[in-house]
């Protein structure tokens, strides 16, 4: 999980049965994009980010990711993370097939990898 979003977050997952760690949790805060990418390839995660896109593609073309899409109202861990944990069923099979997911509060987005490029 991304230095944007809230430890908290990955803590709700973990309680709900998730193998969710947070990048503080590897005191990795201040690593480049490149490091994390590399930290979640290696232990084959998800990786759950707030901001961009399209600089993940790279990785992404690899591997698989979950984009939360924030607005306002879901700035809130909390909202955040019901948000995350509804969208699960929906997320599962892609997410295990390679796809790049965008989760909103009204929709949830699936990108099957490789992008066309």
């Amino acid at each position: 999980m991304d230095n944007a979003l809230s430890p908290l977050i990955a803590e709700g997952l973990q309680s709900a049965g998730h193998s969710a760690i947070h990048i503080r949790d590897y005191n990795m805060q201040k690593a480049t994009d490149l490091e994390v990418f590399a930290r979640a390839a290696d232990e084959d995660r998800i990786l759950i980010f707030r901001y961009g896109f399209w600089h993940l593609v790279g990785f992404a073309q690899r591997r698989k990711a979950i984009r939360h899409s924030a607005s306002a109202r879901s700035k809130r861990p909390a909202v955040q993370l019901q948000l995350l944990l509804g969208a699960m069923p929906v997320m599962e099979r892609p997410l295990s097939e390679g796809s790049i997911v965008v989760v909103e509060e009204k929709r949830i987005r699936v990108r099957r990898l490789p992008l066309a490029r």
